[in-house]
C-alpha cells in the first residue's frame, strides 16, 4: 500500500485544490497515509517576499483544516501534518520557534537556494561553481543535523557538469544521509514534468550506497495523487537499480521540535 508525504496546498500560491480534495485522491489512490507538507514561511530579515510559500498568517488555519479532516477521516486514511521548508542557518530557530506552538508532525528538507534566499544561488542554477556545489552538501547536511528533518526531498536537485567532481561529491554525500538514517526522496513530480531531476548518475551512487529511498510526489494538485502510470514507471525505474522504497513503518518520523538541536 502506498504513501505520499509531500503534498503542497493552494497556500504556497503555486498549488491547487482544496484539502478535502486531495485526501479524496489519496483515498481513492489506495494510499494507507497522505501527508501534507506545504512550503513553510520564512522570516527574512530584509522585506523580501517569498512569493512560493505560505504566508505566517495561514499556518493556524492550514494545521487547524487538517486536523478537523484528520479526524473526520481517520477510519479511511492516516494523516499527518507538516512543512517542506528550506535550512537557512541565520534564521533556522525563527523557524523553529514559529511551528512549535503548531506541533506539527515532521518536516521534509527541500533546499531550494543556498545561505538564505535573497542573495543567494537558486539551487537549479545551470553553472555551478564547485564552491558552491560544495555548499549544498554542506548546509542540507548541517541542516539535518539539527534533527527536525524526516527526510530529504529532491536531494539532486542540485546539479553540476564535470561528472568525475559529481561523483565523489555525492557519494560522500549519500554515505552521509546514510549514517544519519534520512531517507532520500525520488521525485515523482519531477520526474513527470522530465526535470533534471531524478538524476540517473545520483540515483546509480544511491543504489550502490543503499541510502532508504522514499517516492514523493510532490503533489501540487489532488489530480497528481491519482497518477498511477508515472507512479509506477518511477517505481520501476527505482527497481531497475535494485532499490526497494522503504514502508511508510521503516520511516524515522522525527517531530521537528523535539530534540532538536539550535542552529550554528
Amino acid at each position: 500500500m502506498r504513501y505520499n508525504l509531500h503534498t503542497h496546498t493552494f497556500r504556497c500560491h503555486h498549488a491547487s485544490g482544496d484539502d478535502r480534495a486531495y485526501i479524496e485522491a489519496a483515498i481513492q489512490a489506495g494510499m494507507h497515509t497522505l501527508g501534507f507538507a506545504d512550503h513553510s514561511p520564512q522570516f527574512f530579515p530584509t522585506n523580501h517576499y517569498s512569493h512560493f510559500r505560505m504566508r505566517p498568517e495561514a499556518a493556524a488555519k492550514y494545521v487547524a483544516s487538517l486536523r478537523a479532516l484528520k479526524e473526520e477521516y481517520k477510519k479511511d486514511i492516516r494523516i499527518l501534518i507538516g512543512f517542506e521548508t528550506e535550512y537557512y542557518p541565520a534564521i533556522f530557530d525563527d523557524l523553529t520557534a514559529f511551528i512549535a506552538p503548531l506541533e506539527l508532525d515532521y518536516l521534509i528538507m527541500g533546499q531550494h537556494f543556498l545561505r538564505n534566499e535573497y542573495e543567494a544561488l537558486h539551487c537549479r542554477a545551470d553553472n555551478p561553481s564547485r564552491e558552491e556545489a560544495e555548499l549544498y552538501v554542506q548546509q542540507t547536511l548541517e541542516g539535518l543535523q539539527t534533527g527536525a528533518f524526516t527526510y530529504i526531498a529532491h536531494p539532486d536537485i542540485f546539479r553540476h557538469t564535470d561528472p568525475v567532481f559529481y561523483r565523489e561529491l555525492m557519494t560522500d554525500f549519500c554515505r552521509r544521509l546514510k549514517s544519519m538514517r534520512i531517507p532520500v526522496e525520488y521525485n515523482i513530480l519531477g520526474y513527470r514534468k522530465q526535470k533534471w531531476y531524478p538524476h540517473p548518475a545520483f540515483w546509480q551512487i544511491v543504489a550502490e550506497t543503499g541510502n532508504h529511498v522514499v517516492l514523493g510526489y510532490d503533489a501540487h494538485n489532488p489530480e497528481a495523487l491519482l497518477d498511477r502510470k508515472t507512479y509506477d514507471t518511477c517505481l520501476g525505474c527505482l527497481n531497475a537499480l535494485g532499490i526497494t522504497p522503504i514502508r511508510f513503518g521503516d520511516i524515522v518520523i522525527r517531530k521537528p521540535t523535539e530534540n532538536t538541536k539550535r542552529s550554528v
